[in-house]
């Protein structure tokens, strides 16, 4: 058998290819469909082979012919979903394969009646308390087969997901390991690992098989652990060895670019991925979060129709069209498709995150927090859930509850700026302006997504009577503005105006005051505060107070913030010429 995925380069694609289409097949034969599906849809990345190297089919044992009939019988069932039917003709059967898909169909049967319950009993929101009923007594046969090492890679694989429904991470984890050394082959057990990793450390200590199948997992767990630098060099070095072709890693290549919010990138990789395979479904409900982000209501609606056409009971499908009728402000029939995804998959995570939005914007707000709750008991790491938790709780004006959710958010977030923003809120709101100050900044430091930050400082300081540090901050805020090009509808753009225009005023510099107060007559909410302002100006002039060069404004970083890794930057005052709204 291929139990060596031979090392963990990849000279010799050839030989790579052979394993692949060998695990595909073998991972078919077990009902083990998306693994099979994965190694099939890699293998096609590569070039095709000559009749002479296709790898031979698999050798059959003594145990296999005996056990041929009922496995083909069986296998037949299996595969119209009749689970029970199945299992009940393998009873007995030795070889390992027939083995594997009896306790495998036993498993099935279990999951088939939980979903179908749930599905039965579930409103919407209630927590499933139907419990998969085969778990147990699978769990002791198997482990008794664990014992004696009579496992192979694919019953360790089936042992490790038992032991994962019952909630048994550790040992799970180090199952699921056991089963990528006794077969590094079966994409299952590496994506198994993946959904039980939380985080760095615990990467660390895993002894993982030296294979070329390690540097798919490492690329899809930092993936999932928002390492995106680190997933993106992963992802290149693949198709650099030579997997340019494979769908698999374009999308995951995709859905990084999403994760770091780098738009753009990620609709150009979606559009291309969709040209190799216009029929795809996986993955489409993320290529709608970026439409919808986006606003590409046009684009949404195209996409929400084609996959409706392709396959309208598929979660991802169901996504697709609860992001369309949420961007038409439809929120009672976005979340209706959020629930049918939910009764196709009760496991599946984004669908939670994304209901919680609707009832939000529906304002029930009991049924969003559990919403987000569920969200986070299939994944803690979901951060959309955990952001969403905060708002709720900021809507029901419980800050310290806030504060706990968007810290736990901005943890799984580091660099986002919107989890900082809101973090600043809330300390503001509790009244602990010095870690507002700090949230607010390094919102600004890690790439303001909304351009609030500098405004929320200038106005922290605006209360302290820090003039000098919330003019400073306007400028910049006002600099930022202008910089991106095309001038976003932005309210605070008069509000700094105004303020640079009276602290101006104040330090005696008529000229800038008078240019931020011509500024002001150009937006309807700080025009005739502008004129006024003129006005007064003129007057001053006419009585020869001259512009003063004493008072010249001091523009500092303010120290607290220069001190938590900022360089201290003197910034002049504005040249405003150049800038017209």
């Amino acid at each position: 058998a291929m139990v060596a995925a031979g090392g963990s380069d990849f000279s010799d694609l050839r030989e790579i290819k052979k394993q692949l289409l060998g695990v595909a097949e073998r991972s078919r034969e077990r009902g083990l469909q998306h693994s099979g599906k994965w190694a099939a849809e890699l293998a096609f990345a590569l070039e095709p082979l000559p009749l002479s190297e296709l790898p031979p089919p698999p050798v059959l044992t003594e145990e296999d012919a005996r056990d041929l009939d009922a496995y083909t019988l069986a296998k037949s069932y299996f595969d119209l979903k009749e689970y029970d039917r199945a299992a009940y003709f393998l009873q007995g059967c030795k070889s390992q394969k027939a083995y594997f898909l009896y306790m495998y169909s036993r498993y099935l049967s279990g999951e088939k009646k939980k979903d179908d319950e749930t599905v039965d009993s579930l409103g919407p929101l209630e927590k499933g308390q139907v419990k998969n009923e085969a778990l147990r007594e699978l769990r002791v046969e198997l482990s008794k087969k664990h014992k004696a090492q009579e496992l192979d890679g694919f019953g360790l694989y089936l042992y490790g997901v038992v032991l994962r429904k019952l909630d048994l991470v550790k040992e799970a984890i180090d199952v699921f390991v056991e089963a990528a050394h006794a077969l590094p082959l079966h994409w299952g057990a590496w994506l198994e690992l993946c959904n039980l990793i939380t985080d760095k450390e615990m990467l660390k200590f895993l002894s993982l098989p030296d294979t070329w199948m390690k540097e798919f997992f490492l690329a899809h767990i930092y993936t999932e652990l928002q390492l995106i630098e680190e997933a993106l060099q992963k992802y290149q070095s693949l198709i650099d060895a030579g997997f340019s072709k494979s769908t698999y890693i374009i999308s995951q290549i995709a859905v990084a670019y999403h994760n770091i919010r780098d738009i753009d990138k990620a609709l150009s990789i979606f559009n291309e991925l969709r040209k190799q395979d216009p029929y795809r479904i996986e993955n489409m409900d993320t290529f709608s979060n970026l439409l919808y982000v986006r606003s590409m209501k046009p684009e949404l609606s195209y996409l929400a129709h084609n996959l409706c056409e392709i396959d309208k009971y598929r979660v991802e499908t169901c996504c697709v069209i609860g992001n369309y009728y949420s961007l038409r402000s439809q929120h009672e029939k976005a979340a209706l498709y959020f629930q049918r995804a939910l009764k196709l998959n009760p496991r599946y995570l984004g669908a939670w995150t994304l209901m919680g939005h609707e009832y939000m914007e529906m304002k029930n707000t009991s049924a969003a927090i559990q919403a987000y709750r569920h969200a986070i008991e299939v994944n803690k790491r979901d951060y959309r859930a955990w952001y969403g938790l905060g708002q709720t709780y900021e809507i029901l004006k419980m800050p310290f509850y806030c504060l706990y959710y968007y810290r736990r958010a901005h943890q799984l977030r580091p660099n986002d700026s919107r989890m900082l923003v809101a973090l600043g809120e809330c300390y503001e709101k509790l009244n602990q302006l010095v870690e507002a100050k700090k949230c607010y900044w390094r919102a600004y430091a890690v790439g303001d997504v909304e351009k609030m930050a500098l405004v929320k400082l200038a106005k922290l300081h605006e209360q302290l009577n820090e003039s000098e540090q919330a003019a400073q901050c306007y400028i910049k805020y006002i600099q930022d503005i202008y910089s991106c090009g095309e001038v976003v509808e932005h309210l605070e753009v008069s509000t700094a105006f105004r303020y640079l225009a009276q602290y101006y005023f104040k330090c005696k510099l008529w000229d800038e005051a008078s240019a931020c107060a011509q500024k002001c007559c150009a937006f309807n909410d700080t025009r005739e505060e502008g004129k006024a302002l003129l006005r007064q100006i003129l007057q001053l002039r006419n009585q020869g107070e001259t512009s003063s060069t004493d008072v010249a404004a001091p523009f500092f970083l303010p120290a607290s913030l220069s001190a938590s890794n900022t360089p201290t930057r003197r910034v002049s005052p504005l040249n405003l010429s150049s800038v017209t709204p």
